[in-house]
């Protein structure tokens, strides 16, 4: 089988000791909750001073500290991972992958597998052809302060997801029925609502086998085009579409750029660094939903900001107006009856107040495009305004309802449509869509080592 050409294989996975606690091992993505200090601290008060995925990783809200203090936690995350290395806390499958399947609902679970894929595959600049491809803008300026934080690492703990277009459900799916065969090594609830986590060794070669078969059957270029509708000498095979992660990922690559130049080309081949841990999901899989990302900014005067907004869309020739509404639930009653071709809606909301905003026949394909192109000029121009990217509309509500915030609703994407738009049109804007609420995300488990 052709790894190389697929630019995926098994993996030496590091796995917490069967000892452990696997409940305070496992936490959520460190993207997550990026403005609820509250859900970090309960997470740190539970997890105490037991070994877990907590003391390996930098929640994402910390990254706003002082440098100095932020430095301080990096170095204890990095003398974390050396020490849980050395006492055995982390033991080697060797060339593995991990079937997983993951609980997030009373009736519905998502399945997953673990394994590696090759960096040279990927590239995250718009409109790349590479077999990996970012899903959204990367936002340059995001991997700078991650990549403090792997250059010293001497193990990756992966959050990142990568999809896969596979509506027959080949590559996956077939491992549910193999579940007797491989071991399961681990069997565990999730903390903070996080649902239920099985996990099954894969070591067998046959298996391995027809796993990659698969993958490579996806990418044959006759069953590609047939498959989109296009042009096989125009657009290249897209195999992975980055679902979550995509700055994780894209800091991965970063790194591996800059060691790469100091290695002699047989050192390249065969570097750990080359490589990245993931979790490929289905982008059919029944229990995988696309939930919107919503826009929260602070330190706004949100009464002028609208006002400012409407004009802004005006000076480009846009017809628009406001439609204020006394609820969420007003205001969703007032988007169906709103809605209509060539209109975009953008429901905000500020303190108590509640709107929307209409723009006839606006310039871009998506709503988010829209809003994100006002946001992008209105934080350049303001520059003690922040935002933040989040999950549920219960959050937007708490932080919208604050003095100074404004939050901005937006609907979901079509899953279908994703990786035709990717091949199609590049990158969609950033944070266009997320795989499912803040607690249905990845949770760290597996580790790698990245080092000689």
């Amino acid at each position: 089988m052709n790894s190389e050409k697929i630019g995926v294989k098994p993996a030496d996975i590091l796995i917490p000791r069967s000892d452990l606690d696997f409940y305070k091992w496992a936490v959520v993505a460190c993207d997550q909750y990026t403005s609820q200090p509250k859900y970090w601290q309960k997470v740190d008060r539970l997890v105490g001073e037991a070994h877990s995925t907590l003391h390996l990783v930098l929640p994402e809200i910390y990254l706003q500290e002082e440098e100095k203090q932020r430095k301080k936690r990096i170095e204890n995350i990095n003398q974390s991972m050396e020490e849980y290395l050395k006492e055995g806390i982390l033991v080697e499958k060797k060339s593995a992958m991990i079937y997983l399947k993951r609980k997030i609902s009373q009736t519905d679970f998502r399945q997953g597998l673990v394994l590696a894929v090759d960096l040279e595959k990927y590239d995250y600049t718009s409109g790349s052809q590479t077999l990996i491809r970012a899903t959204e803008g990367t936002i340059l300026n995001r991997i700078p302060p991650r990549l403090q934080v792997r250059e010293g690492a001497s193990i990756e703990l992966p959050h990142i997801m990568l999809l896969i277009d596979d509506p027959r459900r080949t590559v996956i799916e077939f491992l549910a029925e193999k579940t007797d065969e491989l071991e399961k090594i681990y069997d565990t609830n999730l903390m903070m609502n996080g649902g239920h986590l099985d996990g099954y060794l894969i070591q067998d070669s046959k298996i391995v086998n027809q796993i990659l078969g698969s993958f490579e059957k996806l990418i044959d270029s006759e069953f590609f085009a047939k498959k989109y509708g296009i042009d096989s000498q125009k657009y290249k095979p897209l195999l992975f579409a980055t679902g979550d992660g995509n700055h994780s990922l894209a800091t991965a690559k970063a790194h591996w750029e800059k060691l790469k130049k100091n290695l002699s080309k047989g050192k390249r081949e065969d570097h750990p660094a080359r490589w990245a841990l993931v979790e490929v999901v289905n982008v059919h899989d029944q229990a995988l939903e696309f939930e919107p990302i919503h826009r929260v900014l602070f330190r706004v005067e949100p009464t002028k900001m609208i006002k400012e907004m409407k004009f802004y869309f005006k000076d480009q020739g846009l017809e628009t107006k406001i439609v204020y509404t006394n609820s969420l639930t007003e205001t969703k009653e007032k988007l169906r009856k709103l809605k209509q071709k060539n209109c975009h809606l953008l429901p905000f909301q500020f303190q108590s107040q509640y709107g929307i905003l209409v723009i006839n026949n606006p310039g871009f394909n998506l709503p988010v495009s829209t809003l994100q192109d006002y946001l992008d000029y209105f934080l350049e121009e303001n520059p003690q305004s922040e935002i933040d990217y989040v999950h549920g509309e219960e959050i937007v509500d708490n932080l919208s309802s604050q003095e100074g915030n404004i939050g901005f609703y937006l609907p979901a994407m079509d899953k279908n449509d994703l990786f035709k738009t990717v091949i199609l049109d590049g990158s969609l804007p950033r944070k266009t869509f997320s795989m499912g609420e803040a607690e249905q995300k990845r949770f760290y488990f597996e580790a790698r080592k990245i080092i000689k």
